[in-house]
């Protein structure tokens, strides 16, 4: 494989507040995101070669590129849409990246939006039967309470050992998007209101599930040989990885329920090309896609922060909280900064982006000396995962 690790740089980043934007059409968070984004890099809209869109809900905003170009007014430049589920943020950025790093373009966009409460989307997978035997009606709390209970069985904890471990996991990403003025969410929990909340899919509860929520993100991306005439600190792309798996991999003899090829994939990419050999050491923070706190867990084994089956025991150490050893999903995370599909590979890129400048929104929420930092999306069916590493220093 290739690699344009140190090619491209991002140069600014903009991102809404996330939540039930009742106060806003998905232009105004387009605009939203955007202008952030401009005035962070310090250019205007003229200078935007092509943008790359994300969202997922067409009906809601349109087809094509039209959000963007529309509400932009991005006149007469390519605007590329992208949907690929829940990684479609990081797909676009990515995307992006590599229209900057082929030499077509200097200075480009990535834009994510997404207005879920408009469309009284559910989030439990309502309504699926796409396929009569892929899909048989199945829901997406359904199906990770699932896995769920497998890990449970084989690594041998008991239901009350592996919802307590979970409940451990939405404990810390609440008490970090507490922290986040943008966040959907703002409330911090204990494992006791989390084990008692109404249960959604056995063993996973209200607590457990990430909500619906309206939201932008927006990324400027320029050469790295380029970035420092916009500002002194750009983040520079190190590493990227995208995977997508055949099929749903549930239905496919040998899925062990416990560990996703896509994730090990895109993953292992990530750190070829970043030139990472131990990532739970190497890296300084981490952002990852937990839809479900089940996910989450899986996460860290498969990415290898924790050695297979014994996440809990990092989890029980607070090796993943904001003082660990590795910081993850210090904004909060799905759970708690919000799930604008389109939008959220983009969020948490923002997040890695101003972490690794050191200007955290607040100074309570800032690591101490980042040097590196990866965002991660994951989605299906079929399931598609796409990693990126940033670094703040160019090698």
């Amino acid at each position: 494989m290739g690699s344009i690790k140190d090619e491209v740089a991002i140069i600014g980043m903009g991102c809404t507040k996330f939540g039930e934007r009742w106060d806003m059409g998905a232009e105004d968070l387009a605009i939203e995101a955007a202008y952030e984004a401009y005035e962070d890099a310090g250019i205007g809209k003229q200078e935007i070669e092509a943008c790359w869109l994300s969202t997922v809900m067409a009906p809601v905003i349109g087809v094509s590129g039209t959000i963007a170009a529309d509400s932009l007014k991005l006149g007469n430049i390519p605007v590329i849409r992208n949907e690929n589920w829940c990684a479609s943020g990081h797909i676009a950025l990515l995307e992006a990246c590599m229209g900057v790093a082929s030499g077509a373009y200097d200075v480009v966009m990535a834009l994510g939006v997404e207005k879920l409460k408009d469309t009284g989307f559910p989030g439990l997978g309502t309504g699926r039967g796409m396929h009569p035997v892929y899909e048989a009606r199945r829901t997406s709390p359904g199906s990770f309470a699932l896995i769920a209970q497998r890990y449970f069985k084989t690594y041998g904890l008991s239901i009350e050992e592996g919802r307590e471990t979970l409940a451990k996991i939405e404990v810390k990403n609440h008490d970090n998007g507490s922290l986040c003025p943008k966040a959907h969410f703002h409330n911090k929990i204990t494992v006791e209101k989390v084990l008692k909340a109404p249960i959604i899919a056995w063993p996973l509860g209200l607590f457990d599930c990430c909500g619906n929520s309206d939201g932008g993100a927006c990324a400027i991306i320029t050469t790295a040989e380029k970035a420092r005439d916009f500002r002194k600190d750009p983040i520079f792309l190190k590493g990227f990885g995208i995977s997508t798996d055949a099929m749903i991999p549930h239905f496919r003899p040998g899925f062990s329920w416990t560990s996703f090829d896509a994730l090990k994939t895109s993953s292992h990419k990530a750190y070829e090309m970043a030139g990472i050999k131990n990532p739970r050491k190497e890296l300084d923070m981490a952002e990852v896609h937990d839809c479900f706190s089940i996910t989450e867990l899986l996460i860290y084994e498969d990415f290898g922060f924790s050695a297979r089956g014994k996440a809990k025991e990092d989890v029980d150490s607070g090796f993943f909280t904001r003082e660990g050893g590795l910081p993850v999903n210090i904004d909060g995370g799905l759970k708690c900064f919000g799930h604008p599909i389109g939008a959220s590979g983009l969020r948490m890129t923002y997040e890695v982006y101003k972490q690794l400048q050191g200007k955290a929104d607040l100074p309570e929420r800032q690591i101490k000396n980042p040097r590196l930092g990866l965002a991660h999306t994951f989605g299906g069916p079929p399931q598609i995962s796409a990693v990126a590493i940033f670094g703040n220093e160019k090698g």
